[in-house]
Order: structure tokens, then sequence, then C-alpha cells
């Protein structure tokens, strides 16, 4: 089954979900873990979110899914949400400062941390979401854990498919997919998309309703060469061009704006990835090697009205130009029967990891002159991990990785930036085959964030004479790297004739030297007011919780699931830059629920319903001031037919039309008409939308 479970949900999946086999659930498979590994054999927290969710939520996005996975959350300020969040952990914007991601993103291979637009799903087969430190697997991009997208594999047999979807605010998108062999040994796969919808802002200035437009391009391209039983190799082309507008806040906290100069949110990418799979007599070896190329713009009416609106001539515009360039390369040995340790009681994983980032900013802001930034990483990285079976029932797993980072910083401010740290993470942990079908395991986990340097403060120390605004700037000029260790304990069982699947988990998160975002406010010409981003660290802090997910087969036309996330998060002996003590705070991005509740039922010859609700706790959203989401709940649903090879039905997303926020600031006056009282400003989600798909393969 390719239900994930989440917060609280029940659901029923349509026809073709791959959820009954013989009245039972079929084999979930992770692989982005070390070995490929059944979902239920697996001693850690993750959920795997397959094709059927994504084409029940008629999803073209990560953020339309993500959901459906406990304690997951992302960030708005974008047209697309590219910042994720993991058991309250992870990044919620970047402006002119160089970026450590917290939550990884791979896509087919490729590390795409802190650039999520490029999230697009069309042809996926599954999102697996892994929850906790990946401190042996992926080192410092997965502090808190790990996004995997991965799409269809080429087919044996040839298949073709067209999609087409429509809906409101003039939504459409055409979708064609081919696969099949070229040869016997070699098999193709192409799959393109085009989505396009003018967005839910309305422009009452410019008379416009397309300055939040979507604007989507999705191709990917598959090799499969099958040398022989013992040797394959897999070549993979990605471009995805998400062209975007970007006109999200107004003064009055709705969808109608009034800003003269809306922005833009874009990201061209480009990749290529080559891996090998090999058996040989005494081990099986991996390889991955990818590049890939980034092309970003974010930009925005940093005002958000036009010019004459506030006194004085305030009108100001900020852009955001991105080039990064990524070459990474993985070589993983793994032992087979034949040089298992101890024995044979022990399953063996080496490797080997470089990453090279190369990320290149271009700064064009009216209160600023231009402002342009180098940020060069080199990673290296060696990793194992040994799982030994105490007994017949138990079975130790023992995970390190060692990592250098290099960083090398620069901008036109003269300003150099050079640290060398070395870094380590990894894993402990017990897992009990308690009985059939029950696994039950603790672990304690590792995981580490590099330390970096905050470009916008640098850049904006000589952009004011104030000494105390100077002063504060200087004092956190830079920041330390963050650890984070996790303990954790957890249950999975397949029971009732393998018809219900619980999955449990229990975890406490520490956190030293914890780092946490905050913001100056510079005075500028003009009576602007301009938000500076840094990151500094705090003493330290704690989140704990738990996440259950349950899959219940409840008859032959019927499947529930129900899913919890429940998190607790507080800073602990920290105090901010301006003097405020927020021990005891909840972090931001941390709601202390999230649940989703669903179904699905067949009616027979064709014919399903799928109802769901999900829902959150508030939260904040930044750790500078006390601007927040409020809690909500949401309603989705479809109701269609499917049959042999075609497909058509109608769904709805926030069927109840709700309001809810998905970015805030706070803090600060933009309104001339209310004598630029202090107040908080929100970036609304997505309205009801309504759409029909269509769905033909051969």
């Amino acid at each position: 089954m390719n239900k994930p479970s989440i917060l609280l949900t029940l659901a029923l999946l349509p026809p073709g979900t791959a959820a009954l086999a013989n009245d039972s659930f079929e084999e979930v498979v992770v692989t982005a873990e070390f070995r490929r590994t059944e979902l239920m054999d697996a001693g850690a927290s993750i959920s795997v979110l397959g094709a059927e969710d994504i084409q029940q939520r008629a999803a073209q996005h990560l953020e339309e899914i993500l959901n459906l996975a406990p304690n997951v959350n992302f960030a708005g300020g974008t047209s697309r949400s590219r910042y994720f969040q993991i058991r309250g952990v992870g990044d919620r914007s970047q402006f002119a400062e160089p970026l450590n991601p917290s939550v990884g993103l791979r896509v087919d291979g490729v590390d795409f941390s802190g650039i999520g637009s490029i999230g697009t799903l069309f042809d996926v087969e599954q999102v697996e979401v892994l929850r906790g430190p990946q401190g042996t697997l992926h080192g410092a991009n997965a502090l808190a854990g790990l996004i995997d997208i991965r799409s269809n594999a080429p087919t044996e047999d040839f298949y073709h498919r067209i999609d087409a979807t429509a809906g409101d605010y003039d939504s459409f998108g055409v979708g064609l997919v081919s696969s099949g062999p070229l040869t016997d040994a070699l098999r193709y796969r192409v799959a393109v998309e085009q989505f396009n919808s003018d967005g839910y802002t309305e422009n009452d200035f410019l008379g416009d309703d397309d300055t939040q437009e979507r604007d989507e391009l999705t191709a990917r391209g598959r090799l499969q060469w099958l040398l022989s039983e013992q040797h394959t190799i897999d070549l993979g082309v990605t471009y995805i061009d998400v062209d975007n507008g970007y006109d999200a806040f107004s003064l009055d906290n709705v969808r109608d704006t009034i800003s003269d100069e809306p922005g833009r949110d874009t990201q061209e990418s480009v990749a290529l990835s080559l891996q090998t799979a090999s058996s040989f007599s005494y081990f099986d070896l991996r390889t991955v090697f990818s590049y890939a190329n980034s092309d970003s713009e974010y930009s925005y009416d940093e005002d958000w009205t036009f010019e004459g609106f506030h006194p004085f001539g305030y009108s100001s515009t900020d852009t955001y130009l991105r080039e990064r360039d990524s070459i990474s390369a993985e070589l993983r040995l793994l032992s087979n029967e034949s040089s298992r340790l101890f024995g044979g009681r022990s399953e063996w994983v080496v490797g080997l990891y470089y990453l090279g980032n190369d990320e290149d900013l271009d700064r064009r802001y009216t209160f600023a002159g231009p402002f342009d930034s180098e940020f060069d990483t080199e990673t290296w990285a060696v990793f194992g991990q040994l799982d030994t079976a105490l007994t017949e029932r138990l079975t130790l797993v023992t995970g390190l990785r060692l990592e250098n980072r290099d960083t090398d910083y620069s901008d036109s401010n003269n300003v150099d930036f050079n640290p060398d740290k070395d870094l380590w993470g990894g894993k402990l942990a017990l897992e009990y085959d308690w009985f059939e079908g029950t696994l039950a395991y603790a672990s304690v986990s590792r995981g580490y964030r590099a330390n970096g340097v905050n470009g916008g403060i640098l850049a904006s120390i000589n952009a004011t004479d104030d000494p105390d605004i100077i002063a504060g700037l200087n004092t956190v000029r830079d920041f330390d790297e963050e650890t984070l260790v996790n303990y954790e304990v957890g249950f999975k069982s397949s029971l009732l004739d393998n018809t219900l699947r619980a999955r449990v988990a229990l975890f406490y998160m520490d956190r030293e030297d914890q780092q946490v975002r905050g913001s100056f406010l510079i005075p500028q010409q003009g009576g602007a007011t301009t938000f500076v981003d840094y990151t500094s660290n705090a003493a330290e802090g704690e989140n704990y919780g738990a996440e259950i997910e349950l899959d219940w087969l409840a008859s032959e036309n019927l499947q529930l699931w129900a899913n919890l996330g429940l998190l607790e998060t507080e800073f602990e002996n920290y105090v901010n830059v301006f003097g405020e003590d927020l021990s005891g705070r909840d972090q931001a991005q941390a709601p202390n629920y999230q649940f989703s509740v669903g179904g699905r039922f067949d009616f027979g010859r064709g014919f399903f319903l799928r109802l769901e609700v999900e829902g959150r706790d508030d939260f904040f959203f930044s750790d500078r001031h006390d601007a927040q989401a409020d809690s909500y709940e949401l309603v989705h649903g479809r109701l269609g037919y499917a049959r042999d090879n075609w497909s058509l039905a109608l769904w709805g997303r926030n069927l109840t039309d709700e309001d809810y926020r998905v970015r805030g600031f706070g803090s600060f006056g933009n309104d001339p008409r209310k004598d630029y009282l202090v107040e908080d400003y929100f970036q609304l989600g997505e309205p009801r939308m309504v759409g029909v798909d269509v769905s033909l393969s051969f």
C-alpha cells in the first residue's frame, strides 16, 4: 500500500492503488536508506506517499501532499513552498544570507536541499519522508530528516499515458508518459507535463488576476541498461522550469493586493544522474554521480503597494538572483551472503561521499547598491553501518559518518569567511522481531548542521550609521554548528491477517547550540523599514512527541487510515540579540498536533468516493515575533470512475473554503491609513479549488 499515515487520518483508496492483494496489504519498499527495505521492517519513523496519494489530491507539488506525513510542516512566503520542517526543525526562508539546510531534499538521487520549488510531482512513483536526523545516511543537510522523491522507472513492456487536469482560476495541465524497451537490455521512460494557473490573487491596482500565476514545466527522462543479471546502469535527466509570479501579501490580509511591481518566484533546474548497481562475489557495489544547475529569481514589491500610497515617496522592490551548481558522487559497498561478518550474522555497508555546491547571489534592492556574493562548500564524508543479529529476533544497528565541510564565502563588501569543520553523526539501534509481522525498536541517532555566515548582516553593517544597530549587527556576523541527538522508540505491526497496519513512534530530541532565525529592523530613507534576517545560536532546545499511523482494510470496498502527530517544542536558556528571554517559548513552525481523517469507498463497477479532513494546531511563524498561524481544518474530496485503462474524476481541495495562514510577519507597521500601527501580516493558503482529471493509458 502506498498510503502513508498521518496525524489522525481515515482514508480509502481508489481502485488500482496497490492496496489490496488477496484482501491484504501489498509490500511498500523504502529505497532512501542503504538497502531496499520493506516499510514495516524499517526500524525508523518513515512515511511513504505513493502515486495514488498524489493522484487523489490532484497534487502538482510537494506542498499539496506533505500534510499526509505526521509532524511535517512547510513554510509559505513563496509561490510554492520550498522550505520544510520535520518535528519542528527546519528552515523558513532565505534572503541574502547563505543557507545550510536542515531538511534534506533529493530527487532521483540528486541533492536539491534548500531549493524545494523543484518538488513537482508528475510521474513520481513515491515520496519517502524519513523523520529524525539522518546523520549516517545523509549528513549535514538532514539534521531533522530527509524527503526523497523517486520518479517511475522504465517498464519492461510498452506503456503510454495521457493525463489532463482542469480547475478553478484557469488551472490547466497536460502530461504525457511513454515507457518501454528499446532493446532486450535497454529500457526508456519519458514524462513531460505543462501546468498553468492564474493563481488565486487579484491585483486591484493593476487590474490583473494572474500576478501569482503558476507556469510549471516538468520533464523527466530515464534510460535503464540491463548489462546482465549482476550489473545495471540507470541514467536520468531532469528539467524543471518553475516560472511563477509572487504577489501574496496585502495590507488587509486578504487575497486582493495593490502592488504596482509584483515579484517573481522562479527556479529553472537541469539535473543529470548516473546510478550503477553491480553484484560481485564478495560484495555489492552501488554508485551515484550527479550534476545539477539551478537558476532562480525571488523578487517582491517590498511596500506591497503602489507609488504614492505611502507618504515621503516610499516605494521599493527587492530581487534575489541565484545560480547554484552542484556535483555529487557516492560509492557504496554492501555485504552479500558471502561477506557477512561474525559467522554470517552481520551485514555491513561502507561508503564515500562528495558534494560540491557553488552558489552565486546577485541582489538588487531599491535602498542599497548592488550586492553580490559567492558561497561555495565542499563536503567529503566516509560512512559505515553494521547490522548484527544478536539472536534470531534481536538485531543491533551501529552507524557512523565522518564529514569534513570546507566553506568559502565572499561578497562585494570585501567580506571573506572560510571555515573548515569536521563533523560527525551516527546511529545506535536495537530492533526486535517480537512476533511475526511485528517489529519493536529503540534508537539513538546524532545529526548535525554546519556553521555559517550571515550574508545579510554583513551586507547591512555599512548601510546604517546608528551605533546601536551596528553593535547589534556585529554580534551575529556568523554562527556555530548545531547538533541534535534523537532518542526514539517505535512499534510496527501487521494485524488481522495483514488487513490492519499500525506504526507508532515516540521521540525526544535534544538540540545543542540550536540555530535560530531572527531579524533586525533597519530604518531607511523615506520612512522605509528593512528586515535583515540572520541566524544565531540559542543555548539549547528540546522537541518531543509521538507519531501514530494506522491503515485498515475494513472491508472489500472500504479502506480507512488514521494518523496523528503530536509535538512539543521549547527553547531553553535563550536570550536573543534584543535581550528578550525566549526560554520556555514554543519554537517556530511547530504545531502541537497535526491530523488527517479520510476514507475511500468503492461502490463497484469502477465508481469510488474519497473524503478526508486534515488539520493542525496554531504555531508561531518566527522566533523573532509573535505572529501565528491559527489552527485549521481542511476538507478534501474526490469522486470518480476508474475502469481498465482510463479514469475520470471530480476533485476538490479545501472544500469549505477555509482561510488559513501559511506565512506571517509581525511587529512592524506598513499601513499609513492606520498611522503605521504595528500589526501582523499574513499570506493566505490555497482557497477552495475544484477541478476534473482524466487519464488514459495504453
